[in-house]
C-alpha cells in the first residue's frame, strides 16, 4: 500500500512554529510544506521539502489584495503538482485558498486551530471548519465555540 502524501501548510510565525512541532509524525510520510518567503522561512529548505509563497501581511490592503490574488494563483500550481492525498494546515489566511482547492479535488482536510484561541475562532478557522475533514482544538474550551472538533490538546 503506498503512503499517503502531505502538503502542510501556514503562515509564517506562531502558525508555522505549531505546524514544525508536528515532524515527529509527519516525517514518517512524504510530504512538503507551504509556507510564506521571510527571513525566517529562508533556511526551512535544508531540512524540508518547501515551496514558498509571497509574504502578504494585510497591514495594507490594496496590496494584500494583489499579493493574495497571487498566492491563490500559485496555490492551485503547487497542489496540481504536488497531488497530495491531506492538506495539515494550523491556519492562517495563507493556508484558506489550499483547503478549498483540496477539497474540491476531493482531498482531506485536517486544519488544527491555532493555541492562542482558547475562547474565540480564527478567520480561517471559521472558514475551513464547514469543509474539514478533521477539524482539532487544543483547547477543550474551544469545543463550545466548534462542536464538531475534536479536543487534541496542545501542540506544545
Amino acid at each position: 500500500m503506498q503512503q499517503k502524501k502531505l502538503l502542510l501548510i501556514s503562515s509564517v510565525g506562531g502558525h508555522l512554529a505549531q505546524l514544525l512541532e508536528l515532524e515527529p509524525l509527519f516525517k514518517h510520510y512524504p510530504y512538503h510544506i507551504v509556507t510564506e518567503k521571510c527571513a525566517v522561512t529562508l533556511d526551512l529548505k535544508e531540512k524540508h521539502p518547501v515551496s514558498m509563497l509571497v509574504y502578504g501581511a494585510r497591514n495594507y490592503l490594496f496590496r494584500y489584495i494583489f499579493k493574495f490574488s497571487y498566492n491563490m494563483i500559485k496555490t492551485f500550481c503547487i497542489f496540481v503538482r504536488l497531488r497530495p492525498d491531506i492538506v495539515i494546515t494550523t491556519g492562517a489566511h495563507t493556508a484558506v485558498p489550499m483547503c478549498y482547492i483540496a477539497k474540491f479535488f476531493r482531498k482531506k482536510i485536517i486544519f488544527i486551530e491555532s493555541f492562542a484561541k482558547t475562547d474565540s475562532p480564527t478567520l480561517s478557522g471559521r472558514l475551513v471548519y464547514p469543509i474539514a475533514d478533521l477539524f482539532i482544538v487544543q483547547w477543550e474550551s474551544m469545543k463550545r465555540v466548534y462542536p464538531n472538533a475534536i479536543y487534541g490538546g496542545p501542540i506544545y
